[in-house]
This record gives structure tokens, C-alpha cells and sequence, in this order.
């Protein structure tokens, strides 16, 4: 087998659509084979859809199609013990572990006064906590040669507004992935996490995302959000696929960057020098 990563198994989380499902598939093309975790159930305080077991099994169909052995299970990253034993199962079918994309996460949106306890506790939990859990879950199974990816955000190395909690749970896993990355070192397994700026999923395009950024409409949609979020980028494009965040989750996986570990990577079009 070929590929950048061919021969070694990728945990993610957040798996079932959006950036998981692109990690997913882009390292399968690569070589990998996956464990693809999902919550596939609602979340009262988010504004939007979450994944369904339908859509993690589309992820699984897609990455057997390129050739990779598949492993998914349902558990939330907030529940720490049911994560651990989806991981332990999946580690012991497929036989190993080697690179880890903590990605779940979710968003909800508020002025600060405005922000519920519910709202504030549910994206740490998830966001931050979840990132923890998920490390925690990985850590028994990896070697030397092993990488930790986060998923985390522009919004972790600057602030926006209406984004409170999100932005104190992303600045928080800058932290978390630095720290891993100083402790871990020893055992010679890498941390770095990602920074895209918006990324054309779910999690952006949808009406509630929608009518924040254009509340001077009755019922905005795609097209009337463009131009705003190509404001806050220096590259003029509104957002990025997730395949592009997808290529720099694939090179900190790699041998390519077998020396890089403590390092928030921008994906985001410019935008944080905005």
C-alpha cells in the first residue's frame, strides 16, 4: 500500500459530515484506515442539525470506497467513558493507533449578555472538554511516530464577537495543544491543532448562521452572506472547503512533518491578520 500515511489507522471525532468526513476521507486516500466516532444526536443550545447515524454511515461507506478499512461507533466526546471503550474496541479490531484528529466540536451564537449557562456550558464541554476527553481516550494506544491533531478555529487566536464561549473554549485548546506537545514530546508523539476560518459546512451555512450575519433580512440564505464573510478574510473568498483544512490535518499526520509539534497552522485565508 502507498499513500502519505499508508498503514496506519486515524481516530476522529466529529466524523459523520463537515471536516470530519473530509479528514476521513483524505487520509483513507492516503493509506489510512479509520475509526470514525460521532455523537449522531442533538444538542439542545446548537441553532443547527447535528450529524445522524446515516450520515456517519455515509462516512464509512466513502472511506471503504477508497480503499479503507472502517470502524465507527456512536459516543459523545463529553462522556469520557463511553468515548474510551469505542475507542478501545475500535483500536483492538483494526489493531493500532497513530493519529488522532480531535475534531467534534459545535457552535451557537449570543451577545455576551445574552449567553445562557446552557449555551456557555455546552460548547466548553464539547469544544474543550471534549478535546480533553478525546486524548485522554487516545493516549493508551499511541506510540512513538504518533500525531494529535486539533481542530480549532480562527477564532482561537483572535475574537469575534457574539462568539464568547467559543472563543474562550478555541484560545483554551491553544493552550491544551501546547502543553500536550511539551509533555508528549518525550514519547516522541506530536500535537498541533488547525485554524481554519469559516469552512463550507453545516456549521456555517445555515439559517441561523445566516440571519446573524445579515439580520437586516426576513429570511437571508447563502448568497446574502457572501460578501460579509469575504470581508473578514484577506484572501477574497468567503470560506474555505474542508478539504483544504483537510490537506494540513494529512501533512501533520505525515512524515512530512515529523519535527512540527506545538504549532497552531492557519487555514484561514488571511483572516487573522484581519
Amino acid at each position: 500500500m502507498t499513500g502519505r500515511v499508508a498503514g496506519r489507522v486515524a481516530l476522529i471525532t466529529g466524523a459523520a459530515r463537515g471536516q470530519g468526513r473530509s479528514h476521513a476521507l483524505r487520509l483513507a486516500e492516503e493509506g489510512a484506515d479509520v475509526i470514525a466516532i460521532d455523537m449522531c444526536a442533538p444538542i439542545g443550545t446548537v441553532p443547527y442539525p447535528l450529524a445522524t447515524p446515516d450520515d456517519l454511515e455515509e462516512t464509512a461507506a466513502a472511506v471503504r470506497a477508497r480503499g479503507g478499512e472502517v470502524v465507527t461507533a456512536q459516543a459523545d466526546v463529553r462522556d469520557r467513558a463511553a468515548l474510551s471503550a469505542a475507542v478501545d474496541a475500535a483500536v483492538a479490531e483494526l489493531g493500532r493507533l497513530d493519529v488522532v484528529c480531535a475534531n467534534a466540536g459545535i457552535l451557537s451564537f449570543a451577545p455576551v449578555a445574552e449567553l445562557t449557562d446552557a449555551m456557555w456550558r455546552d460548547v466548553l464541554d464539547v469544544n474543550l472538554t471534549g478535546v480533553w476527553n478525546t486524548v485522554r481516550a487516545a493516549l493508551p494506544h499511541l506510540g512513538p511516530g504518533a500525531s494529535i491533531v486539533l481542530t480549532n478555529s480562527a477564532a482561537g487566536l483572535r475574537a469575534r464577537p457574539n462568539l464568547a464561549h467559543y472563543v474562550a473554549a478555541k484560545h483554551g485548546l491553544v493552550g491544551l495543544m501546547r502543553a500536550l506537545a511539551v509533555e508528549l514530546a518525550p514519547r516522541e508523539i506530536r500535537v498541533n491543532s488547525v485554524h481554519p476560518t469559516g469552512v463550507d459546512t453545516d456549521m456555517v451555512q445555515n439559517p441561523a448562521m445566516w440571519a446573524l450575519f445579515r439580520p437586516d433580512l426576513a429570511n437571508p440564505g447563502r448568497d446574502d452572506v457572501r460578501e460579509r464573510h469575504r470581508a473578514m478574510n484577506a484572501l477574497p473568498v468567503p470560506w474555505v472547503d474542508p478539504v483544504d483544512v483537510s490537506n494540513a490535518v494529512l501533512f501533520l499526520a505525515s512524515d512530512e512533518a515529523r519535527y512540527v509539534t506545538g504549532v497552531s497552522l492557519p487555514v484561514d485565508a488571511g483572516s487573522t491578520l484581519r
